[in-house]
């Protein structure tokens, strides 16, 4: 089958509204033809895109399975019941809220329920690996709340746990926030757990970015040592773009309550019946190879850069996702900042963030540092030469300091690479009708 348009629209878009139409074919080709490094971003099946897209966009229901405010939801309380017993059986949680439009939202819920405004939230300092909704003072979850603050120990870049006692016996949270959106390190959620009961506190852990190893069983769950667990469930679990909720069943009412009627309407009924999907596709045998090899080139790709003279914050990882400090890094001097970085990597067809890192000195629109992850390219079916590769062409890069005549040459040799892993049509325009490839060791389906 040939095709010159996304896999996301057909000839019906382009029939009735083209600029759109053209916009997804741009886009459609930028995933297709550059390396998609942001560590919470990855590539969604066909299956789940074409739930997504579904006739589920039409339904209105207010309210939960067998509870709606609105009538004709029959199939919708089978999409959504079918999604919370799949989610369960991938985290062996007892009950679970899959309507959270984001992690944020999720996030939210679970503050609100345990928590009155004005009490206290400790969480991971953003700057340090954390993330807004920790506590950050530009977010409302330290706008509502009083925030404060643990990071990770400076001589060892890592959490330290004895470090995150003390504060949380000299402050006395209500609350206790684990997780990380750029921390490379297996983060230990019994002993945070003891920590907060010993304080009086609820653990909460946002387990977003490394849900999918979770699942897999390849980072040790924070399911039986916490009182919520929340996620997205766009990021290693490769589903749409939307967050989750896990808890007993003892306290799913408290929280469903400020999910629904407290900072949401309807649920996206689309959205959840894609999440179906992709919980579906994450309890299958595959997707626990995917995840090892996610870890893999992980490992590999910080390493070759470490080789290249750059500094990985708490020297490697354990994950998906390194986080590289260009202030401490032999390339560029250290005078190299994030955003210079994620603009010459960008036009070179390699796609980065920029990210604060731990003692930051510059402001979040400059930073210090770049975060890189591995799920995307691991989807593609990429292994570890690919990785080496990778960080091959990012020193080029950025020991240029984004010299035109270097970046043409590599998002040239860049592009060349992605034909040989397509991600839902080769260069040819042939379909690969199974969308994004579920087994790296089997290469593109």
């Amino acid at each position: 089958m040939k095709r010159t348009h996304s896999p996301t629209f057909d000839m019906m878009l382009v029939e009735s509204d083209m600029e759109m139409a053209q916009i997804l074919d741009d886009e459609y080709l930028r995933e297709e033809h550059g390396l998609e490094l942001i560590a919470s971003e990855n590539y969604a099946s066909r299956a789940v895109m074409e739930a997504q897209g579904s006739v589920l966009t039409n339904k209105y229901a207010e309210g939960y399975p067998s509870k709606r405010y609105y009538g004709g939801c029959t199939f919708a309380d089978a999409a959504e019941k079918l999604a919370i017993d799949r989610l369960c059986q991938l985290y062996g949680a007892e009950a679970a809220n899959v309507q959270p439009h984001s992690g944020s939202q999720a996030n939210m819920a679970v503050y609100l329920a345990l928590l009155q405004p004005g009490e206290k939230l400790l969480g991971m300092s953003l700057s340090h690996g954390g993330h807004l909704t920790h506590g950050s003072p530009v977010n409302f979850s330290g706008r509502l709340f009083q925030a404060v603050h643990y990071g990770l120990n400076e001589q060892t870049e890592r959490l330290d746990y004895d470090m995150v006692r003390d504060i949380a016996l000299r402050e006395k949270p209500k609350v206790l926030v684990a997780g990380a959106s750029a921390y490379s390190r297996i983060i230990d959620f019994e002993t945070m757990g003891k920590i907060a009961r010993e304080v009086g506190a609820d653990l909460v852990v946002d387990m977003a970015h490394i849900s999918g190893l979770v699942a897999a069983g390849l980072h040790p769950s924070p399911v039986p040592h916490s009182t919520y667990v929340t996620s997205t469930t766009h990021k290693t679990l490769r589903g749409p773009r939307g967050g989750i909720i896990l808890c007993s069943a003892e306290r799913l009412k408290a929280v469903n309550s400020w999910i629904f009627p407290g900072i949401q309407g309807g649920p996206l009924m689309h959205v959840i019946a894609a999440k179906a999907v992709a919980f579906g596709e994450a309890l299958q045998p595959s997707f626990k190879q995917y995840q090892k090899q996610v870890i893999l080139n992980a490992q590999a790709l910080s390493a070759a850069l470490i080789e290249k003279g750059f500094h990985i914050v708490t020297g490697g990882t354990d994950n998906h996702l390194m986080l590289v400090d260009l202030s401490r890094s032999k390339v560029g001097a250290g005078e190299i900042t994030g955003k210079d970085a994620e603009g010459w990597l960008d036009l070179s067809g390699l796609t980065v963030n920029k990210n604060t890192v731990p003692h930051e000195k510059r402001s979040p629109f400059v930073t210090s540092g770049i975060r890189l992850g591995t799920p995307a390219l691991t989807t593609r079916g990429m292994m570890e030469a690919e990785m080496k590769q990778v960080a091959s062409w990012i020193a080029e890069v950025l020991e240029s300091r984004g010299n035109e005549a270097v970046m043409t040459k590599v998002h040239a040799e860049v592009r060349e690479l992605c034909e040989g892993f397509p991600v839902y049509f080769d260069e040819h325009g042939d379909d690969h009708a199974e969308g994004s490839c579920c087994d790296p060791q089997g290469g593109c389906c």
